[in-house]
């Protein structure tokens, strides 16, 4: 079903990547386990930071990248899959690169450390232990994306919104695009993001914006328009007052770290 290629920690803040550089046509599965790192794929900017896993068909290209003064640590697992993987586990059939932030991602953690502490040792069937492991967390990460662990539909709908907004939030996201996303009508999926989470949907975009900004702002050399941009207010002016609604300060308070970084 898979075939384990190699299993690595990356670290530091000189850490950079590209597809193929390692592995061709390899499956890239990588949990962040502290700090904050970026990754380009195609036109898209992601920040990844610590309680996401990300998920890299052989086929995207993409690179990853340290963010200036930020350091990072990630466990990577390196694999290869043949034509019966996506039968078994969905999840590898997906063609993009997929975000999540695993309930268990805890639990996750631990396992892929023991997968790379495994894969260091020159100890007999090292790859079909570690082949072991990272199935079973291929597994319960297939279970939280398609929903089938749980009970309760609201709470899976809800779940599987929130992660679309965590994946898009640079992009419009509005009830319209999420209840195409959940094949939901969008009053219906308003009522029930509403409900579920007892936010507004444009409420929860605009945290996730600012949260992003705000890391941005204190650990990278980026201006406030740029990270406007960035994070999808093409109107300075507006994320400022969003920013201050959100946060109580202006962004400018969080650059000072900067200035004491250079010190």
């Amino acid at each position: 079903m898979i075939r384990i290629a190699d299993v690595r920690r990356c670290s530091g803040a000189d850490w950079y990547e590209e597809e193929g550089s390692r592995f061709p046509q390899a499956v890239r599965l990588s949990l962040v386990h502290y700090g904050r790192c970026l990754y380009r794929v195609g036109n898209d900017k992601l920040i990844v930071e610590k309680g996401d896993v990300l998920l890299i068909p052989e086929t995207v290209p993409y690179y990853g990248k340290s963010i200036p003064t930020v350091t990072h640590e990630q466990f990577a697992v390196f694999f290869h899959t043949d034509t019966t993987a996506a039968d078994e586990l969905p999840l590898l059939g997906i063609r993009e690169i997929v975000k999540l932030r695993p309930v268990r991602f805890a639990q996750i953690a631990q396992r892929l450390k023991e997968t790379f502490d495994c894969w260091k040792e020159s100890a007999p069937y090292k790859e079909a232990l570690c082949r072991g492991i990272v199935l079973e967390q291929l597994a319960l990460l297939n279970r939280e994306w398609d929903g089938r662990s749980r009970q309760d539909s609201r709470s899976e709908l809800a779940e599987l919104m929130k992660s679309f907004i965590h994946n898009h939030y640079r992009e419009k996201v509005t009830k319209h695009e999420l209840g195409m996303f959940i094949g939901k009508s969008p009053n219906h999926t308003a009522v029930l993001f509403r409900e579920t989470t007892g936010q507004t949907i444009s409420d929860y975009v605009h945290t996730a914006r600012i949260r992003a900004a705000q890391s941005l702002l204190a650990q990278s050399q980026m201006t406030v328009e740029e990270i406007a941009d960035y994070v999808g207010y093409g109107d300075v002016s507006y994320f400022y007052r969003i920013f201050k609604r959100k946060l109580g300060a202006l962004p400018t308070l969080y650059m000072q770290p900067r200035s004491a970084n250079k010190l």
